[in-house]
């Protein structure tokens, strides 16, 4: 049944390390702009569908690692029902599932559709939170630790921050530099207005002598803390501030009972292929440099299942994968 978000809410405090991306917070940001959030509940199982308006009253959804506390094909006949009503040209499902890492599948996939490119980076390193400080500090590349202790004799201080406009100046300098699309600023005080007030949420900014330099955006919730959005200047790089900042949220995040900490996106090669290459590559060869800065924390790279489309209207679907391969092939 569609249910209310008071009652996913309180669904979903039955699962507490349901993926962010499932929590009602999530649906709300992305309802201010361009989708419209329907949580569906049948029995033990739920998930949370978007809906994003196309031309001519047609509509995709979205299931963003989800759905929540058992397997799809237990919701498909009233996904398929809900999809005609808002008269979907296909649903993305996007499972919380990784491939081929010995963990426990959260979410299991449809049993048909087609296999799709997903929304969210396929690949990411996550690093365990678990052990003491100095255990993460020694799962971590020497380089790396030592970027860390360096920031801080250098001193750089990390603090939270709720000037979200001077940390979208920041992101807008960061994507120009970098190549990477930025949201409104709008979006990003929206996400730390609903997150921040439920205690899931922190903006860090790492600064010296008073003057910001970098900045990131976390998340939290039960298990894993995902570092979403991140920033920083040209200025004062031979401090280190990124590696603070980073060793920072992760300490914020094990405050918050988390065990693992999400870096959200690396290319998506197999990890022998990325370890040959990322140090022929410049940093401004797509997501090399970013891969550079995330290995050295330590973590697992994992790769998650992707995607499949539930197509309900072939040939609208065909004509929307040629349009979106013309336009960039973004669908958030």
């Amino acid at each position: 049944m569609n249910c209310t978000l008071a009652e996913w809410n309180q669904f979903l405090s039955r699962f507490p390390n349901a993926h962010i991306l499932q929590s009602g917070e999530w649906g709300e940001l992305k309802s201010r702009f361009g989708w419209k959030p329907v949580r569906l509940i049948k029995d033990d199982v739920g998930a949370q569908v978007l809906f994003r308006s196309l031309p001519g009253g047609f509509t995709l959804g979205y299931i963003g690692k989800g759905p929540v506390g058992g397997p799809f094909d237990s919701l498909q006949p009233e996904l398929d029902e809900l999809c005609k009503k808002e008269k979907a040209i296909f649903l993305k499902v996007e499972p919380d599932r990784w491939q081929d890492s010995g963990r426990s599948p959260i979410t299991d996939a449809p049993s048909h559709g087609v296999a799709a490119k997903p929304i969210q980076p396929q690949r990411t390193v996550m690093v365990s939170l678990e052990g003491s400080e100095e255990d993460i500090l020694s799962r971590m590349k020497q380089k790396t630790r030592y970027n860390v202790r360096l920031a801080a004799k250098k001193e750089v201080e990390v603090a939270a921050d709720d000037d979200i406009g001077r940390f979208h100046s920041m992101l807008k300098l960061t994507g120009a530099r970098d190549h990477f699309a930025v949201h409104s600023l709008e979006y990003y005080q929206t996400a730390y207005d609903l997150f921040h007030s439920a205690g899931n949420c922190e903006l860090l900014t790492a600064g010296f002598g008073g003057t910001p330099l970098a900045a990131l955006m976390v998340f939290a919730r039960g298990d894993t803390a995902w570092y979403m959005y991140g920033a920083s200047t040209d200025e004062e790089r031979n401090r280190m501030p990124t590696y603070l900042l980073q060793w920072e949220a992760m300490r914020w995040a094990r405050s918050k009972g988390c065990k693992q900490y999400d870096l959200w996106g690396i290319p998506d090669l197999d990890e022998d292929i990325l370890e040959d290459n990322f140090s022929q590559k410049e940093s401004h060869q797509g997501l090399w440099g970013v891969y550079r800065f995330k290995r050295g924390f330590g973590g697992e790279v994992l790769r998650s299942m992707g995607a499949v489309d539930i197509v309900y209207k072939p040939l609208m679907y065909r004509a929307y994968q040629v349009a979106l391969s013309l336009r960039g092939g973004s669908e958030d």
